[in-house]
């Protein structure tokens, strides 16, 4: 009886090994599905450096409105010029590019523009030339600098990562209209930097 379970035992180490030894074949990296799986990768870091760089911006703004707020409860403030700062600022959101949009490079420079002439006068309320800020204004407003110092890294890695899946794209075409639907319909990101 010992014997019969000794095989047994011997049997399943050697089905185990066995299982344990397979190695998976190696993927062509011409083949369709490797092309799909790298693209996936490549679409992964471009939404990851655009969230970034929105997220960015989306602070400078929610910055931007806190300075706001705090100098509206400054005494001697101009109120109504504090208001208008506001309304310009909130309105940024909805002048912003988009990454379809922003092939056509007018737009980003007129976001761009907005919210610099809007900064440039929240620095002079929140900085003005007699007296020194209130603390919590002048943290939040080089907070804000900080922000804007950012936009072009932002930029420059959003488009390293853009122009890796352009050229991905380029050099797989006949596996992307192979995979068909989707994949044979993407097209070309476009770029902060201009392309010439």
């Amino acid at each position: 009886m010992t014997s019969k379970y000794s095989f047994w035992l011997a049997f399943l180490l050697v089905v185990v090994a066995a299982a344990c030894n397979r190695t998976p074949k190696p993927l062509d990296p011409a083949s369709a599905k490797a092309v799909k799986l790298q693209l996936g990768v490549l679409q992964d870091t471009v939404a990851s450096r655009w969230s970034e760089m929105i997220a960015s911006d989306d602070a400078k703004l929610s910055a931007t409105r806190q300075v706001l707020r705090a100098l509206a409860e400054q005494p001697g403030t101009n109120r109504p010029q504090v208001q208008q700062l506001s309304q310009a600022n909130d309105r940024l959101v909805r002048r912003r590019y988009n990454q379809q949009s922003m092939r056509e490079s007018a737009l980003i420079d007129a976001y761009d523009a907005a919210q610099d002439s809007v900064l440039r006068a929240v620095y002079a309320v929140a900085s003005p030339a007699a007296g020194q800020p209130d603390e919590f204004i002048r943290n939040l407003t080089e907070g804000i600098q900080q922000y804007d110092d950012a936009v072009l890294g932002y930029r420059v890695r959003y488009d390293q990562a853009a122009k890796h899946f352009n050229d991905y794209l380029q050099l797989h075409r006949a596996e992307l209209a192979e995979l068909g639907g989707k994949y044979a319909k993407l097209e070309p990101l476009p770029l902060f930097t201009i392309q010439l």
